[in-house]
């Protein structure tokens, strides 16, 4: 990984930011300086080999990713229910895969509330049928979750979210996480061998 250089409290290098769902998984990126969040591509979801799991890793890699911001869903009065579950369990997933890949990049949960309506607003905006939506909705949801995060840690020179641990730690955080400034409401074997020459599953 190259040196990231913190600058007024903002660490340079590309991140990732990463929309789960339950049969997609969305991808986006920024520039190293946070300018912009574009939409990357969109996995499918395959709960059995975590081969998603392993093409986001591999994209992290190959980027020099010095973090990844994975969406928490959060009920508009802030609660946590299943869904947000699911990514914090796929966040965990993600962390120990990286691990396993002697990748030593922070995962962060950060709050996605709205995420996906604003995605499914700015498609529409932009003249897309709302048939076409599905096939790029997941990635323009992970690049307003990347952009929120991007522009809260610039604003307020710390990291945001909530650190994700592989190992799970009782604690007054939970889930092994560790705490950091959140967002606000409204804005075992190496891995990386199995990966060469992996083709994506077709999409859905």
């Amino acid at each position: 990984m190259v040196d990231a250089m913190v600058s007024g409290g903002y660490l340079r290098g590309v991140k990732l930011g990463v929309d789960v769902g339950t049969v997609r998984v969305g991808v986006a990126v920024c520039d190293p300086d946070g300018i912009l969040a574009t939409p990357l591509r969109t996995l499918k979801r395959d709960s059995k080999n975590a081969s998603d799991v392993k093409i986001l890793v591999r994209e992290a890699l190959e980027r020099d990713v010095v973090e990844i911001f994975v969406g928490l869903p959060r009920t508009m009065k802030g609660e946590e229910h299943a869904s947000a579950t699911m990514a914090s369990d796929y966040a965990k997933l993600l962390v120990s895969t990286l691990r396993a890949a002697d990748a030593d990049i922070p995962v962060w949960l950060v709050d996605e509330r709205l995420s996906t309506v604003s995605a499914h607003r700015d498609l529409h905006q932009a003249g897309m049928s709302s048939r076409d939506h599905r096939k790029v909705v997941d990635q323009v949801a992970a690049a307003g979750i990347l952009q929120h995060a991007i522009d809260m840690q610039k604003a307020r020179g710390t990291e945001v979210g909530r650190r994700v641990s592989a190992d799970p730690q009782p604690g007054p955080t939970g889930g092994g996480a560790q705490a950091a400034p959140d967002l606000d409401a409204h804005s075992a074997q190496r891995i990386l061998p199995e990966m060469e020459g992996y083709s994506e599953p077709g999409q859905q």
